[in-house]
């Protein structure tokens, strides 16, 4: 068969998508053609294989110049195959805004419901980091784990798609090339095959050597590498599993660190207490050519450890990081044996915890692909423990048109749930699409986390039983926002007596989230993310990433604030459980988010692109502690001026652009485009503070409008997520769930 010849679509049907309890899955079908031919991975090379792999490749050929961020279009192809297309409306081009708002709600949603899966969560591609996928392919080589053909050839497509012209690779697929994410890519491409015969390759090569060499790569990337065995663990800064021993008063214990840093740190730290590398074969000697500017065994990995190359460093390391590392680094000289031993059994232990509890995805994607290293070194490669793994690898595989890549989490399914049920009843519109409204409901009732952390206290985790996690219930992470929202969507799901519900969310399933987002509450009147601020703010001079902020202890958040307040106010509208409380909660939440206000009345956002997504947060965060709209506001007119600021940022046709380079740079900076998203975040701002410039909103509202494609769709426009300011990463949910809430918004309480 002349492969070919074939349409893109013969190529994107090779992969079904599945998803159980927002599990997500990616399952590579053997094409009719090849059946019989295909028997077994040595197969591929029959010129059949080669043949049909060489053409699958270029059907996931993406231009990264047109947009780095894919729309999904693989996804939602196979969704339309399944379902069918929406049923659209023919709006009148004479109609009111009003009316024309009206009819793109009921395209708008008509198209997203094809999108739901059949458990009521909606997937979708939430890549965006470039370092990620790299992890997963070295923990695969180091434990000879292989990926199937078809998956190699879409991660290695993905990384060419975005590659940048002067041949390196970002942090992220938006960013500036830089040493971490240039080394990285490179190191990945040769272990899936790729050599320097190929001449994208070399310019990768060429980018690294102009650039210093791997010597230079920021401190994760020296971890990386020295588990590949292509880096010297003596390069590395001292990762001291006996830490995990320290007095538990110390402010800088790893058990108090942001849980993201913990669960990474406690793997690493197994890895560097047990010298964990490679083997060492000819494919490792050549790596070891090929990425430095001088001999291998010739280089000073004392002095490397402090050699970074310039354009990465987006937090410098502070002093005292190098005096306590200096401290550290003397002790590994001399280590006590029994320390070590009894450090690392405690290690193994709380990460086989970890794992169980979580049911073996982790908290992200990065401790996934390190805790599989050391669980295959721990109990081998044929222990349950590492095939467990093994299998959750595919928790965080995702396939769209620009190819095969690791998501920040195993998918953002919770999140972007409680917010397309949040929009939809605000367009008062659950008796329009009754289905998708009970597969929403459904959903909040099966993801709501049924079980503690076993010995949560011995192993630094707090309670989670009732709250709700980001993304799936196996994960069970509770975080502040998505319990404050999973728990505000059912609550308004409660009062809508016309929508069946299955199992009903009732008070007694809702206490323990108010008890523990209560007990979240930080000494600053602010919540933080995951767990209550452990250590004091100054730790994040040890901070050694250089990649990243705040990512020492955790640190209070407008949008967590915000959420939590939203969600503790809907709830004392139903339920008088703790209500006073509650109210003292709330009064000093808003005090917290006065306090967060930047002198031009914006809020950073941190967790997305940004000022837009922060102010819309603050305003809504406010009004929930008992401010008054923007006519009627106090004195101090806090929401007056957040006002101001956002329409000071409205481009002439009515839109608002956010750059990505606002996370960073901590400004406002424009995109060079109005974005759908960043309009409707303003808007939903705006109209919440109840602003009397009509002529604004409906003008951002009919961009959006201009914007909405004839299937009820959106284009995916700029990226849109952030964190710890400096990564980004993509949502193609939300080109979707915020332009259809701002426009239910404007629809039920602006339009005439």
């Amino acid at each position: 068969m002349n492969f070919s010849e074939k349409e893109q679509s013969y190529f994107w049907n090779c992969w079904k998508f599945s998803s159980k309890n927002g599990q997500q899955s990616w399952e590579f079908i053997l094409p009719e053609a090849l059946i019989g031919i295909i028997e077994d991975e040595s197969d591929w090379q029959q010129p059949e294989g080669k043949a049909f792999l060489e053409a699958f490749d270029k059907a996931f050929i993406f231009d990264k110049k047109v947009n780095p961020n894919s729309a999904d279009r693989v996804f939602r192809y196979i969704r339309n195959k399944q379902v069918g297309e929406p049923k659209i409306e023919t709006g009148d081009p004479t109609a009111s805004l009003k009316e024309k708002t009206r009819t793109g709600l009921l395209n708008g949603f008509s198209f997203y419901e094809t999108l739901q899966e059949p458990d009521g969560n909606w997937a979708g591609d939430y890549g965006g980091p470039l370092f990620l996928i790299p992890g997963l392919v070295i923990a695969s080589h180091i434990t000879e784990t292989p990926f199937e053909i078809p998956m190699q050839v879409l991660m290695k497509r993905n990384l060419w798609n975005h590659q940048n012209e002067d041949g390196g690779w970002g942090l992220h697929i938006e960013g500036h090339s830089t040493m971490f994410g240039t080394v990285m890519q490179y190191v990945t491409l040769r272990i899936l095959g790729e050599d320097l015969t190929n001449p994208d390759l070399k310019r990768a090569q060429d980018w690294i050597l102009k650039n210093g060499g791997a010597i230079k790569i920021p401190q994760w990337g020296k971890f990386y590498l020295s588990v590949l065995n292509v880096y010297d663990w003596k390069g590395n800064d001292a990762l001291l599993p006996e830490m995990w021993k320290f007095p538990k008063w110390l402010p800088f214990h790893p058990g108090k660190y942001w849980c993201h840093n913990r669960m990474i740190f406690l793997p690493m730290s197994y890895c560097f207490g047990k010298k964990v590398n490679a083997e060492l074969t000819p494919f490792i000697h050549e790596l070891r050519k090929e990425l430095y500017t001088s001999d291998y065994d010739s280089i000073n990995w004392k002095k490397a450890r402090r050699e970074a190359c310039e354009i990465d460093i987006f937090h410098p390391v502070n002093k005292w990081y190098h005096r306590l590392s200096n401290i550290t680094n003397g002790y590994e000289r001399i280590y006590s044996k029994r320390f070590r031993r009894k450090a690392l059994n405690y290690v193994e232990d709380y990460i086989d915890h970890e794992d169980i509890h979580t049911r073996y995805i982790n908290i992200g994607p990065v401790n996934q692909a390190i805790n599989s290293i050391c669980v295959w070194h721990n109990h081998g490669k044929d222990s349950e423990q590492f095939q467990n793994h093994v299998k959750r690898w595919q928790d965080y595989l995702w396939i769209a048109e620009d190819g095969a890549k690791m998501g920040g989490y195993n998918g953002s399914q919770l999140w972007d749930t409680a917010f397309a049920g949040q929009a939809l009843l605000e367009a008062d519109m659950e008796s329009d699409f009754v289905e998708m409204a009970e597969k929403i409901y459904h959903f909040m009732d099966i993801t709501q986390i049924d079980r503690d952390p076993v010995e949560h206290k011995k192993y630094w985790r707090d309670t989670t039983l009732g709250c709700w996690p980001f993304s799936t219930i196996d994960h069970a992470w509770a975080v502040t926002d998505c319990t404050s929202e999973g728990m505000k969507t059912a609550l308004l799901y409660n009062n809508k007596e016309h929508i069946q519900k299955q199992n009903h969310i009732a008070l007694e399933r809702l206490k323990p989230a108010i008890d523990w987002l209560l007990f979240m509450q930080n000494n600053d009147g602010g919540w933080a993310s995951y767990e209550k601020q452990r250590a004091p703010k100054w730790i994040e001079a040890l901070n050694p990433a250089m990649l990243f902020e705040n990512i020492m202890t955790e640190v209070t958040y407008t949008e967590c604030s915000s959420a939590t307040m939203q969600g503790l106010k809907e709830f004392a509208k139903n339920h008088n459980y703790r209500k006073t409380d509650i109210e003292r909660a709330l009064e000093r939440g808003g005090k917290f988010l006065e306090s967060k206000q930047d002198a031009d009345g914006s809020w950073y956002g941190c967790w997305g692109v940004c000022y837009t997504y922060g102010t819309w947060f603050g305003i809504e965060g406010l009004l929930c502690a008992g401010q008054e709209g923007y006519e009627n506001e106090n004195p101090a007119k806090v929401i007056r001026k957040a006002c101001e600021f956002l329409l000071s940022k409205q481009r002439a046709d009515g839109s608002w652009g956010e750059s990505f380079e606002s996370c960073v740079q901590h400004k406002y900076i424009e995109h060079e485009d109005g974005q759908i998203i960043n309009t409707a975040w303003a808007l939903l701002a705006l109209m919440k503070a109840n602003h009397p410039n009509k002529e604004a909103i409906e003008k951002g509202i009919a961009f959006i409008l201009t914007r909405q494609e004839n299937n009820g769709d959106f284009p995916q426009e700029g990226i849109s997520g952030v964190f710890n300011g400096n990564c980004m990463e993509t949502y193609t949910s939300y080109r979707n769930v915020f332009p259809l809430w701002a426009m239910a918004r404007y629809y039920k309480h602006y339009a005439v």
